[in-house]
């Protein structure tokens, strides 16, 4: 019995049902591409740079299927057989790449040869859906019909993944659940053609339905598990947010807050950091009423501020709300931060900075940038010239601002870069301190040009600062001082591949 024979009983509800494929399917290639770049630029850093492997290697296996379809002699089959392989492998993709780093530290074996099969596997759909159409004597195929619900399904799956997908079912789950709808249209595809099809396929496909489904309901105790297996700590709190990987961990009294991965504070010895953040640039202007905190979601920083007589208000902006509510709403992580966040001073702001800055109003007497490393574009833009220059508007004609700015041991080069970018606007004093967390670690702090720099009576309740403290941070050693290099642009950004090649030196 011919193909077109055996479908003739409803060929436009199998071409109806086909088309819907093609939207499907492509949902879940570029969600599984989605999911690989996510999770590469989590345990690898650098999302500029994972990003794009990650789209160069799935386009290029694209190729590699599609050139690979001409020898698939039964397009059903071969489809069918496809979307299984893409169940087992894109829905285990997450799984099995966070899985071997926290058990071997590996990453780019497990996930670029999971994406590789998935991207080849991705690049055998289209041309065997195209096919199959055409044998069934679709009416009036035409090959630009498949290609726009292709399209159209990526933008979809653009617009699910930070939308919807990775706030409310995380990597691990995500992959998993797309897994199950390349397995639901194999299964639907088995159901039309049930004739031509073999048991052996049939078989093979409630193996992996079954797999893929039993590994979905226990995906939350899996995922909670193996991401305990990457830290030493108790994990007291873990969430995937819009922007990020949050996990707080706990040993006997100290916690520790990681974000993708990285430490942002241990309460060990988190007031070397915060107060040398803060307290220099507190000092320096007569007046602090009103002051701007970037970053330090985490209210530590604005605790320090907060120590200061005269604070009027504090606006804390800070991209992503779940860092600044868990917070300020939770008691055990609030105590940290003295319930600085619940301050009737304290305004939160879940914004871009950037973009903050620059349409905002308003003047600050004081600026404390408690931002991540620039560690990517995104985060390089908020220490370029061009922010620094909007940044300068909103502060008073006395205001100062204080930065952290990396490491001069390990990235000095983009440490310098920092230092240098704020003296395009400011009178500017570099200083470090020994945060054991991160190492040796430093502050640029911008004064008004002429300005003479003060250290005025520190807040009562200091553990490290001191005025003698303050005038020794200030030297460096030769190895890691003052050194010959650019400003930090939106045209050039220099930075990022600076403190990148400072790390890897160090790291890898």
């Amino acid at each position: 019995m011919s193909l077109r024979t055996g479908a003739a009983s409803a060929p436009r509800k199998t071409e109806i049902w086909l088309l819907a494929t093609t939207l499907v399917v492509a949902v879940a290639g570029l969600i599984y591409e989605l999911i690989a770049a996510t999770v590469s630029s989590y345990l690898l850093g650098d999302s500029v740079r994972q990003f794009s492997f990650v789209i160069g290697v799935f386009l290029s296996a694209m190729g590699v299927g599609a050139f690979v379809s001409r020898y698939v002699h039964d397009a059903i089959t071969g489809f069918v057989r496809a979307q299984i392989g893409l169940g087992l492998i894109g829905g285990f993709a997450a799984f099995l790449t966070f899985y071997t780093y926290a058990q071997t530290g590996a990453v780019a074996l497990p996930l670029y040869a999971s994406l590789f099969a998935v991207g080849a596997l991705s690049g055998l759909e289209i041309p065997l859906l195209a096919r199959i159409l055409n044998q069934i004597g679709a009416g009036r195929f035409r090959f630009e019909n498949v290609l726009s619900f292709d399209y159209l399904g990526s933008l979809l799956a653009s617009l699910a993944f930070p939308v919807l997908i990775v706030p409310n079912l995380g990597l691990i789950a995500g992959g998993l659940v797309f897994g199950l709808l390349n397995l639901a249209v194999a299964g639907g595809t088995l159901w039309l053609f049930r004739a031509r099809l073999g048991r052996g396929t049939v078989a093979a496909w409630g193996v992996a339905t079954a797999l893929v489904a039993g590994t979905l309901l226990w995906s939350g105790p899996i995922a909670a598990s193996m991401n305990a297996a990457l830290y030493d700590d108790t994990v007291i709190f873990d969430q995937r947010t819009p922007y990020q990987q949050m996990t707080v961990t706990r040993y006997r009294d100290r916690t520790r807050l990681h974000l993708d991965g990285a430490i942002q504070f241990d309460t060990a010895d988190e007031a070397r950091y915060h107060e040398f953040l803060v307290h220099p640039a507190m000092a320096q202007t007569p007046r602090h009423a009103r002051v701007l905190v970037l970053g330090g979601g985490d209210g530590m920083a604005v605790r320090e501020v907060l120590r200061w007589d005269g604070v009027e208000a504090v606006t804390l902006v800070d991209l992503d709300p779940s860092v600044t509510g868990l917070f300020r709403d939770r008691d055990d992580l609030a105590a940290l931060n003295d319930g600085a966040l619940r301050d009737a001073r304290v305004v939160i702001v879940n914004a871009d900075a950037f973009t903050w800055v620059r349409d905002g109003e308003g003047a600050f007497d004081v600026v404390i940038m408690d931002l991540p490393d620039p560690k990517n574009l995104s985060l390089s833009k908020l220490y370029t010239v061009e922010f620094m220059r909007l940044l300068k508007r909103r502060l008073s004609a006395q205001g100062v601002v204080a930065t952290q700015a990396g490491s001069p041991m390990f990235a000095g080069d983009a440490f310098w870069i920092v230092a240098k970018t704020l003296e395009t606007e400011w009178s500017v004093t570099p200083y470090q301190s020994f945060v054991p967390s991160f190492g040796l670690w430093g502050f640029v702090l911008g004064v008004p040009n002429g300005m003479i720099p003060r250290m005025a009576d520190l807040p009562e309740g200091l553990s490290v600062l001191t005025p003698e403290g303050f005038a020794a941070a200030q030297v460096f050693d030769a190895d890691i001082g003052p050194r010959d290099v650019p400003v930090n642009t939106l045209a050039t950004h220099p930075l990022p591949r600076a403190y990148q090649a400072g790390w890897d030196a160090w790291f890898r």
